[in-house]
C-alpha cells in the first residue's frame, strides 16, 4: 500500500535513501531543526552534517510504513535498516511542515 505523504516528506525519504545529504539538506527551510539521538542540529549545515555522519556510521534505509496526519505536521512510522544492533527496527518521524519545507523533525520519540 503506497502512502499519500506531503511533497516534502517524499523528497526526504528519496534523500535519506540515496544517501544524498545536500538534498535531504534542502528539503528543510533554513532555520529548521532535527532531534535524533538526544541531540538536536539547527540550519541547514549543521543537518548536512548529521546527515552526512549518520549515513557514513549506519549505512541505513527508511521505508514508511503508516502515517498520521497531526496538524500542520505528519508522524510517519518508518522501518529502519542499516549497520546498527537490532536492524531492523521501528521508529516514528514526526515533520512539522512550513510550505513545501520541513521546520523540524524528531526522529524516534
Amino acid at each position: 500500500m503506497a502512502l499519500n505523504l506531503p511533497k516534502a516528506v517524499q523528497r526526504y525519504v528519496a534523500a535519506e535513501n540515496g544517501q544524498d545529504a545536500d538534498a535531504l539538506a534542502d528539503c528543510f527551510s533554513a532555520d529548521a531543526t532535527v532531534t535524533d539521538e538526544a541531540r538536536t542540529y539547527r540550519g541547514r549545515a549543521a543537518i548536512k552534517a548529521w546527515k552526512q555522519e549518520t549515513t557514513r556510521k549506519y549505512q541505513h534505509r527508511i521505508e514508511p510504513l503508516a502515517s498520521e496526519q497531526n496538524g500542520n505536521g505528519i508522524t510517519v512510522t518508518s522501518r529502519l535498516s542499516g549497520n546498527f544492533p537490532g536492524s531492523p527496527i521501528s521508529v516514528k518521524f514526526t515533520f512539522t511542515l512550513v510550505g513545501d519545507n520541513i521546520a523540524s523533525l524528531v526522529v524516534g520519540g
